[in-house]
């Protein structure tokens, strides 16, 4: 059983004997990873993000409000809580009378997925762990990949990204997915920016029906961030290992940060962007430009000179123009960083930087 401690959200599903242990250090690791990487956002996005993960917890409907003064008794025993584990190792996950590594996904899977549930952990942005446990709504293969389709989530940490890939396994949790894109609704509405995610949320009725629309933007997304996820395989298996090893040698730094941003180009520009512009659909396309980055904007600003154009006219011309010579050009570029790391290692920092800095689309 797990040594850390656990409270227990209302969202506890009924489930057997067999998996309480496996849900509860499912649970304690995302405790831990929690207590690593809490800090790493600034307090704004903290605090909204702390807010809809109570909203999870206890099962709270987006149009609930939400009561402040437990809210805030909540925040102090869960901050208290993480100071006590943040130094703990990750917790074995047990699975029939077996304790596995948490990060052994596969062979966790071959067993959960049997039982109707999915499970998911690994290593994503500024080298935050994820842990995450829920349902197994839909299992299917599409163009080579096998796509695991979550539904109802019991465990998951405080960042909870909506997809992630694993060699040919792409795992998109549908109930993070809502959630993010509720955040970002909810981000947009403080200030009421006029950008592309007004465009996008002016697609939907949000001041009519907004459980319903949000249901609509989810589904549209799913394939949008599956797209992404494809791209994200499909650079993987061009450019090896050796990205991931000079990744982890310069943690925490800006040049992380235009290397995950260089290889997120990489992947539309690879499957995202083609298969967005086959096919428009507005609102995905919106959503799309909306969710970059501000790095990732001005490392491609030619995208978002090919966007606005397309706004304002509906022809998509310049932005099949951006997505061709963005093909070739962000592939080639990670290669190029490739080399320089190999033959110079991690002192090759700056070089780095200056060179994505100097190949700006």
């Amino acid at each position: 059983m797990s040594t850390v401690p656990n409270p227990t959200p209302s969202c506890t599903p009924d489930i057997s004997d067999e998996l309480v242990p496996t849900l509860a250090a499912v649970r304690a690791n995302c405790h831990i990873t929690d207590a690593r990487h809490a800090t790493d956002y600034t307090l704004c996005v903290y605090l909204l993000k702390m807010r809809e993960y109570y909203r999870w917890e206890n099962d709270l409907p987006f149009s609930h409000p939400l009561p402040h003064g437990e809210l805030t008794a909540w925040l102090s025993e869960r901050e208290e809580l993480w100071e006590t584990v943040a130094e703990r190792p990750f917790e074995p996950i047990p699975v029939t009378n077996r304790q596995l590594d948490p990060f052994d996904a596969g062979t966790i899977n071959h067993h959960l997925n049997q039982l109707g549930y999915v499970y998911s952990s690994g290593i994503g942005r500024n080298m935050r762990t994820h842990f995450f446990l829920g349902t197994l709504d839909e299992q299917r293969q599409y163009d080579g990949y096998t796509l695991y389709i979550s539904g109802r989530e019991y465990a998951r940490d405080l960042t909870a990204p909506p997809a992630m890939s694993l060699d040919n396994k792409i795992f998109i949790r549908r109930e993070s997915l809502r959630r993010m894109l509720w955040e970002k609704i909810e981000e947009w509405r403080w200030n009421r920016p006029a950008n592309a995610m007004q465009k996008a949320i002016n697609c939907y009725s949000f001041d009519n029906l907004p459980e319903q629309s949000l249901d609509e933007m989810t589904n549209n997304e799913i394939r949008t961030v599956m797209l992404h996820e494809i791209g994200e395989v499909m650079v993987g298996n061009e450019l090896g290992s050796d990205w991931e090893e000079l990744l982890v040698t310069i943690p925490q730094s800006k040049t992380e940060l235009l290397l995950r941003a260089v290889r997120d180009h990489a992947a539309d520009a690879l499957s995202t962007l083609p298969n967005l512009l086959d096919d428009i659909t507005p609102a995905s396309l919106h959503f799309y430009i909306a969710n970059l980055s501000n790095l990732r904007k001005s490392l491609f600003p030619g995208l978002l000179s090919a966007y606005e154009s397309w706004a304002r006219s509906g022809s998509p011309v310049e932005l099949n123009k951006a997505a061709n010579s963005a093909r070739g050009h962000w592939l080639t570029l990670a290669q190029e960083i490739l080399e320089l790391y190999r033959h110079k290692g991690s002192d090759c920092q700056d070089e780095i930087t200056a060179l994505v800095e100097q190949r700006i689309l």
